[in-house]
């Protein structure tokens, strides 16, 4: 190829590769994501009851989201393990939507970022809440998976725009 791609996962002959990030410099990191599952009202009415019937639904997907950021590089084949220090979800039952929205905050003080940490706790949460609530309705949505914030680095501060889609 004679132009060098600007995507970093990819070599001069557009072979994938993973980045070395040796000569990086070491920073804090901190990345936030979001996402919803749309639901019923009578399938959230279920969750905020605390009357699900595999038990609670935000809690084990709270320690499922965790459990994913840590286990990011098992999954995404290009990504490199991270010393991870901090990882919080937040789940929050949204009547409005119907449905709950869920945030993931990742921390590290690394060589490269934590925004695949970040969407892949809340993919997991997410799907942890469609398998907990899926007998009472398998028609649930996971929507809006997205990163909304990152810090550190080269690229310094990302915000997502509040218009964006």
């Amino acid at each position: 190829m004679s132009d060098k791609s600007p995507l970093t996962h990819f070599d001069d002959d557009g072979q994938a590769h993973m980045v070395d990030v040796s000569d990086k410099a070491v920073t804090d990191r901190v990345a936030l994501a979001e996402g919803f599952v749309k639901m019923t009202p009578e399938t959230l009415a279920l969750v905020t009851s605390g009357s699900a019937k595999k038990g609670d639904v935000l809690g084990v997907a709270r320690l499922a989201g965790i459990m994913g950021a840590k286990r990011t590089s098992d999954l995404i084949p290009l990504c490199h393990p991270l010393p991870i220090t901090k990882v919080a979800l937040d789940l929050t039952p949204a009547p409005d939507l119907p449905g709950v929205r869920i945030t993931a905050t990742v921390k590290t003080g690394g060589q490269t970022g934590v925004e695949m940490e970040a969407l892949t706790a809340v993919s997991v949460a997410c799907l942890t809440v469609y398998d907990m609530l899926k007998a009472a309705e398998k028609g649930m949505e996971i929507t809006g998976i997205r990163l909304l914030r990152k810090e550190g680095g080269k690229s310094g501060i990302y915000t997502r725009d509040s218009g964006a889609s």
